[in-house]
């Protein structure tokens, strides 16, 4: 009996110092920050999801960010540090890109065990995502996004059908949104029609959500991975069911040979893929993983934004009718909008870039160091960074520091009108960054703006939208998603405008 204690004990203890033996990392450089719990860290969160991470983080950040441009925190064993001076962070993301030019989630997975998830530009590293991002850049030129605005527009009109068909009754706005962005990416990257709106579990729509859910394996795949990666290699862990990975494969397969076989000419990201295969001599694995990749990017976190906008367009009645006016405006005779006068409407881009400031999709992101350096933990003391150590760069908090937003919890697009400069003071503050910012800036930002762009002109223009009682106000965050989400939902009504 004995001799089971003590081995219970000295197993209880060998666990207890493996998650914590570098727990004094930063102690040891002088480095403030909050006491990690063991294998947990400094977000406990992030894995018990009983909090949102963005509170954990802000709590953090609000404690320490009038003394110090960063401090030491621990992502579970793994030391890192947490930016609290907006201008650090605009040093890291641009002139000291050098030194932080790959992501965290990097790490985390491979080509070879995730086929898909590891050939994705955010996941790739040095070179490698040099040479990917070169691949991908010239599918988001202005004259493809033109190419490709019809296709959106048509998605449009049948989301406003779909509505029409279902008034009277409150939307989940985030399921309306996911199906929106899914039927547009589908349609721009596979050409074929997702049926988001007229089916009620389409395949595409089902795996995407498999995709992106945040299930408990996903959350403690990222414990093991962050614990014992040795093992998650041995396991070959992926992030991607091989069903899923089989859907996307097999998908841009037919894609691709129905493209082949009907000759079709079509401006989209298909297309532009088909053509770099032959230039790049691409597998169709390689097409899938950029199909996917692009499909990640404009359908989870365009629904996400697209969300939050209708939200706050629907509660601030005067900021919806000013919207609805301009919109009106700008709309020719035959009830159209051009991309080139879309993309100009001065209140359209406040209100989206006031919803991003408020309601971040993402509400940090994390730079890895990769060249040694020295960074500024205050005036008069500076402090090596060394290789590996992760920089996150907290999004929420920054975006919500009064020292920076007067009135920071208040919806005001007039903040980013032009006589005050639009967003250029916010930025070179760097404390506005919903697309992070330098050269590793989301790829598919312009595609997202034009997508949210056309959607909000679609839903503002023909329908009042106001909050329906099922939402829970004030909104709280959802501790158990990875994206800033609302806990219940957001509940709207679309009333069709009589015309």
């Amino acid at each position: 009996m004995l001799v089971t204690i003590t081995l219970i004990v000295s197993a209880v203890t060998a666990v207890y110092l493996y998650l914590t033996w570098n727990y004094n990392y930063w102690k040891k450089r002088d480095v403030p920050g909050p006491s990690p719990l063991p294998g947990l860290g400094s977000f406990p969160s992030f894995f018990l999801m009983k909090r949102p991470v963005a509170e954990e983080m802000d709590d953090i950040y609000q404690e320490y960010k009038s003394k110090y441009n960063f401090v030491g925190v621990f992502s579970s064993r793994q030391p890192r540090i947490m930016i609290t001076s907006p201008e650090l962070a605009k040093d890291i993301l641009l002139k000291n890109f050098k030194n932080f030019h790959d992501n965290e989630f990097g790490e985390m997975t491979n080509k070879d065990i995730d086929p898909l998830f590891g050939r994705n530009p955010f996941m790739l590293s040095g070179e490698e995502w040099k040479a990917k991002r070169s691949e991908i850049t010239p599918a988001f030129t202005t004259s493809r996004m033109k190419a490709l605005f019809p296709l959106i527009e048509d998605v449009c009109s049948r989301m406003t059908k779909y509505l029409v068909q279902n008034r009277g009754t409150a939307m989940d706005t985030k399921e309306l949104s996911a199906k929106f962005t899914t039927d547009v990416v589908s349609s721009c990257i596979f050409a074929c029609d997702a049926q988001s709106f007229t089916s009620e579990k389409p395949d595409i729509r089902e795996n995407g959500r498999k995709l992106m859910e945040q299930s408990l394996f996903s959350f403690l795949t990222i414990l093991l991975v962050s614990n014992l990666p040795s093992i998650a290699k041995m396991l070959n862990i992926s992030f991607i069911s091989k069903s899923v990975e089989k859907f996307f494969t097999d998908l841009m397969k037919d894609a691709i040979r129905h493209r082949d076989a009907s000759g079709t000419n079509r401006a989209d990201y298909l297309d532009y893929l088909i053509t770099l295969r032959s230039k790049k001599e691409l597998s169709e694995l390689d097409m899938a993983a950029h199909g996917v990749t692009f499909f990640i990017d404009g359908f989870e976190t365009s629904s996400v934004a697209i969300t939050f906008m209708l939200y706050e367009i629907a509660k601030n009645v005067e900021v919806q009718n000013r919207l609805r006016e301009e919109l009106l405006k700008a709309t020719t005779k035959s009830g159209a909008v051009s991309y080139d006068v879309l993309l100009e409407l001065p209140y359209l881009e406040q209100v989206i870039n006031e919803s991003l400031r408020l309601w971040p999709p993402a509400a940090f992101i994390s730079k890895k160091c990769t060249d040694p350096m020295e960074l500024p933990l205050t005036a008069n003391q500076s402090v090596s960074i060394g290789k590996e150590i992760c920089a996150i760069i907290n999004i929420w908090s920054m975006h919500r520091d009064p020292e920076y937003f007067d009135d920071p919890l208040t919806f005001n697009p007039d903040r980013f009108s032009p006589e005050t400069g639009g967003t250029s003071p916010y930025r070179e503050k760097g404390c506005f960054i919903p697309f992070g910012d330098g050269p590793r800036q989301c790829l598919g930002m312009r595609f997202a703006r034009m997508q949210v762009k056309r959607c909000l002109y679609e839903t503002v223009k023909n329908f009042n939208i106001t909050v329906n009682e099922k939402t829970k106000e004030p909104l709280q965050l959802d501790p158990k998603q990875f994206l800033t989400l609302p806990l219940g939902g957001i509940w709207l009504n679309f009333e069709p405008i009589l015309k």
